[in-house]
């Protein structure tokens, strides 16, 4: 189970959402401000299921439906079973790989039941809906004259996320993306009476067109608000590391692996990481992140903590947390949450070789790679330096709590004989 707020939050969502970062652009946002702060809205964000998981660089908008929800605001998830059948260009240099239907369909279930995780949808506080409910069934003569009459090819053509891709080549197919978009809004805001759509700063020309579309066809005014599209201090993008992607399934990145994302983010990412993806108080986020030095490492713990439970629960932050303090020494902990390998006792009795090992269980993305760490001095077992590629690991190097294999100073693995 995930993280569980207790009651509504008071005051303005708008005025929470801007103190802690997320706001990058708004369409009107004295109109938008005022109708949160005197009405309960329905806003939406749509997620395409390209894959079978979200990953770290979703939180922002997932955190964003959440903070709605906890002002008393209903946040709708868009699963778009239709739209990635096309795939947005928006941001991308190249086409997107073409999914089959079936695959589609696989990924979505597995996202809903992820997003459920952070927004409860049984429980009435927000809804999921699919727009291949109503994409895949559109007579595409019908939709050309009804919706395709609205919008201006120039302006399209104008709008940041076709730009880049005129350069490398934009296929029709990615073209009509922004037209189902905006259906979508005008779909939600006729079944839902949804007035906002928001999502990250690549997605402000999809969004503003379906504000236009919604003014053209009902009359009506309707808002838009986008997210900054954030980047590590290091460069890197949010949620990705050299060994790839963070996964908010635990089955592709443990809730150890999870926990040890955030407790090793760069020291200057600190204080807007706790604004992003805690509901610590913004007092207790500016505390934590005007600590100095040595400090900053408790910052980093809370941040860690904090992110873990609301992704995995409390329980699995705890664990791994323990597992972190047992590792480095601070005390006696629980080594289970560590990212663990089980291997038969019979594999050690004439040894492994330390580059087969290190390979086995993933700490290193090649045996080339494990050869060349080796001779960097980056491998450790049991705190050990590893002293050349020929060495062998056998069982006089298990110990109570299995062999605890090391790359660098961050990341372990445990080893664990049968």
């Amino acid at each position: 189970m995930s993280h569980r707020s207790e009651g509504l939050e008071t005051g303005n969502v708008f005025d929470t959402l801007k103190e802690r970062g997320f706001i990058q652009q708004v369409t009107d946002e004295a109109a938008l401000s005022e109708i949160l702060k005197k009405e309960k809205v329905a806003a939406y964000i749509g997620f395409d299921p390209t894959a079978d998981s979200l990953h770290a660089g979703s939180l922002i908008p997932i955190m964003a439906l959440m903070h709605f929800q906890r002002h008393g605001h209903f946040p709708i998830v868009v699963l778009g079973d239709g739209t990635a059948m096309i795939g947005d260009p928006s941001g991308k240099i190249e086409m997107r790989k073409m999914l089959y239907e079936e695959q589609i369909r696989n990924n979505s279930k597995k996202i809903e039941a992820q997003l459920n995780r952070y927004l409860h949808f049984d429980e009435g506080k927000a809804a999921v809906v699919h727009n291949g409910d109503w994409l895949l069934k559109l007579n595409y003569i019908e939709f050309l004259r009804e919706i395709g009459r609205h919008f201006s090819v120039n302006r399209m053509l104008a709008a940041e996320s076709y730009k880049l891709r005129l350069e490398t080549g934009l296929s029709f197919l990615e073209f009509n993306y922004q037209l189902l978009q905006a259906y979508d809004f005008l779909m939600l805001f006729r079944t839902h009476r949804c007035i906002l759509q928001m999502g990250g700063d690549d997605q402000w020309g999809n969004i503003v067109a379906g504000i236009d579309l919604i003014r053209r066809m009902e009359g009506k005014e309707a808002y838009g608000l986008t997210f900054p599209l954030l980047v590590a201090a290091g460069g890197q993008k949010m949620g990705k590391t050299a060994r790839g992607a963070v996964w908010l399934d635990s089955e592709k990145t443990t809730p150890y692996e999870y926990y040890q994302y955030w407790v090793n983010v760069d020291d200057r990412d600190v204080k807007r990481f706790l604004a992003f993806f805690t509901f610590l108080p913004m007092s207790e986020v500016n505390r934590l992140g005007s600590l100095q030095g040595a400090d900053l490492r408790e910052a980093k713990r809370v941040l860690a903590y904090e992110a873990t439970k609301i992704t995995h629960g409390e329980a699995e932050a705890k664990a791994a947390e323990q597992a972190a303090r047992a590792i480095f020494g601070a005390e006696k902990g629980d080594l289970e949450a560590m990212p663990t390998t089980r291997i038969a006792r019979e594999q050690l009795d004439q040894g492994i070789n330390v580059v087969d090992l290190f390979y086995l269980v993933g700490l290193v993305s090649s045996k080339s790679d494990g050869r060349r760490l080796i001779h960097q001095g980056g491998c450790y077992i049991n705190d050990i330096k590893v002293a050349s590629i020929d060495q062998r690991v056998t069982l006089s190097q298990l110990n109570n709590s299995g062999i605890i294999l090391r790359v660098g100073q961050k990341r372990y693995h445990r080893v664990v004989v049968e």
